[in-house]
């Protein structure tokens, strides 16, 4: 390898430095504004307060646990870095931000870390840069979301898959990283069968791998079932009853449905209801095709390859059995999708390798399924603009393009595959995308800071002003209005989180709740506690930013109108 395509030591450590002080930068600046609005990522800002509830009831009123609604059961992980951050920091939106703000920088460093093991220092700075910059990404690790942690404990675990090749006792660190990360959020869950699947492919596939290799399959399983067995034991069944509810019924049964229309609609909806696709299509593209060609090698892969490619795939499948209604199921596939796009780019240089000019169109017809689904996003991504938030005419006309370049793919095989395979880039040219795409993706933050609010970090901090300490308050906005104030909220979700009792809660004097776009707006339930109380009277309105217009308005709410009643006297009004 010439000079211009290796790197020193030395430099792969400085350029590691220039990446962790940029993500730090990005992660760190205005602590407090608002997440996007105008061109929202799917962050909803007032479920920041909703999933901190149960930390931050035992940093300000010295328990847990405080009403029905305690998601600590669906996110232990993360309610327990959350506790910690509160109880070093004190409880505020920017030190409920900063568990994702930490997770996310060192997500970036072991991928850069993980990826210059597999393919080269240069690939690992390509990574670690992508990643960094990457804006959905950036702004998930902005917010005090369980995202941010899931995954980054996903990519630990991936890490430490890379370490155990080497060494067999990373192999435990996966295992445990994997697990914590499904308790942070249980929709890691497809992530821990990955990491099971190619364990297990590692003990199968013995030609394709050394005994290190078999050796770190075992103790890799041997980490998943002994870490498995202590969160059974000190957590899950303790807390069965609890978990059950909150990791099943309220986040299994409830919500998806499981028929043909509703998985076709998920099917076709995928690359089409939500803008992080189109965000990052280079990186999409690059990764989705680089990807398709290591399937083509899948028994010559590494263990870390595999595991890649069992998280992109795993993960898709989960999202279509579940859910794709919501963006922010989406930011798993970002560290992979960089991952493989950086070792396309840094080692590799060629979207797909010789093998897959070597298939025949029969071999080739067997990824089928495959080859056109991932067309189908790369083509939706792109599609979508001429139809930006319409999903038929998107899945129409993507659907129809998918279709065109799967038939001119398989109808000129091989020679569509060799020429993609044809070595087109020099380490310089694949450097100065990376670092076109990385200042495209920085300029998207420089928009958003450019005409950055603080609305509902205002909101929260007058609402302290209204309210004394302990002033218990219905809502789930409520929630996300009480990390600058020691009110008492008491969310209510629907068929869990003192759902039952929310019509006779008389002991809670006050609602807060949207009144403009629309009375109710966060959701139909607080609409039955409203009208249970037909008395009720604003007593006064703050202004938040939610909806693509920003001006958006929630109001406190007296739910007796302002006469003495079995909750006590009543907060200044104001407006």
């Amino acid at each position: 390898m010439s000079g211009a395509e290796s790197m020193s030591r030395r430099a792969f450590v400085a350029w590691l430095l220039a990446v962790a002080a940029c993500a730090l930068a990005l992660r760190l600046a205005f602590p407090t504004a608002d997440p996007p609005w105008r061109a929202t990522v799917g962050v909803v800002w007032h479920d920041e307060g909703a999933w901190v509830h149960n930390a931050r009831n035992r940093a300000l009123f010295g328990a847990w646990v405080q009403d029905a609604w305690n998601p600590m059961y669906v996110a232990p992980v993360f309610t327990a870095l959350e506790y910690a951050s509160f109880a070093v920091f004190g409880v505020g939106v920017w030190q409920a931000r900063l568990v994702s703000e930490l997770m996310g920088l060192a997500s970036v460093l072991l991928v850069a870390f993980g990826v210059a093991r597999l393919a080269g220092r240069v690939a690992g700075v390509f990574a670690g840069a992508l990643l960094a910059t990457n804006y959905v990404y950036l702004m998930y690790n902005r917010a005090a979301l369980m995202e941010a942690t899931m995954v980054a404990l996903m990519v630990a675990s991936w890490y430490g898959y890379v370490r155990a090749q080497e060494s067999a006792r990373w192999g435990a660190l996966a295992a445990a990283c994997a697990l914590l990360a499904y308790f942070s959020k249980a929709a890691a869950a497809f992530f821990v069968v990955a990491l099971a699947v190619e364990a297990l492919a590692a003990l199968w596939l013995r030609d394709a791998g050394n005994e290190r290799a078999r050796t770190a399959a075992r103790a890799t399983l041997a980490g998943l079932a002994g870490c498995g067995l202590i969160a059974l034991f000190v957590f899950v069944i303790p807390n069965w009853t609890e978990y059950r509810f909150y990791n099943w019924q309220m986040s299994v049964t409830r919500k998806p449905s499981y028929d043909l229309a509703s998985l076709r609609d998920r099917i076709t909806w995928f690359p089409i209801a939500h803008d992080i696709f189109t965000r990052m299509w280079f990186v999409v593209f690059v990764g989705g095709i680089g990807a398709l060609g290591w399937l083509a090698r899948f028994r010559r892969l590494t263990g870390p390859h595999r595991l890649l490619l069992l998280w992109i795939a795993l993960g898709a499948t989960e999202l279509i059995l579940h859910d794709v209604g919501n963006e922010r199921r989406f930011i798993f596939f970002i560290p992979p999708l960089v991952a493989v796009s950086a070792v396309v780019l840094g080692r590799d240089r060629t979207l797909v390798g010789q093998e897959v000019g070597g298939l025949s169109r029969r071999q080739a017809l067997l990824a089928l399924p495959i080859v056109i689904f991932a067309l189908y996003v790369l083509a939706g991504a792109l599609v979508r603009l001429a139809f930006i938030y319409e999903i038929g005419p998107g899945v129409r006309w993507s659907a129809a393009t998918a279709l065109v370049c799967t038939v001119l793919l398989y109808a000129t095989w091989p020679a569509a595959p060799k020429l993609l395979a044809e070595r087109g880039w020099g380490v310089r040219d694949a450097a100065l995308l990376c670092a076109l795409v990385a200042a495209g993706q920085i300029a998207q933050f420089g928009q958003w800071a450019a005409g950055r609010t603080y609305k509902n970090y205002q909101a929260s901090v007058a609402l302290g002003k209204h309210l004394p300490t302990g002033t218990l308050v219905h809502g789930k906005l409520a929630n996300g209005l009480s990390l600058e104030n020691r009110i008492r909220p008491i969310f209510v979700g629907r068929g869990f989180g003192n759902y039952e009792d929310r019509k006779v809660r008389d002991d809670v004097r006050y609602i807060l709740t949207y009144i403009y776009p629309r009375v109710g707006y966060e959701g139909p339930v607080i609409e039955d506690v409203l009208q249970a109380y037909p008395n009720r009277r604003i007593i006064v309105t703050f202004d938040v930013a939610e909806t693509t217009t920003g001006n958006d308005r929630a109001a406190l709410i007296d739910k007796f109108g302002g006469v003495a009643g079995p909750g006590g006297g009543i907060g200044r009004a104001r407006d």
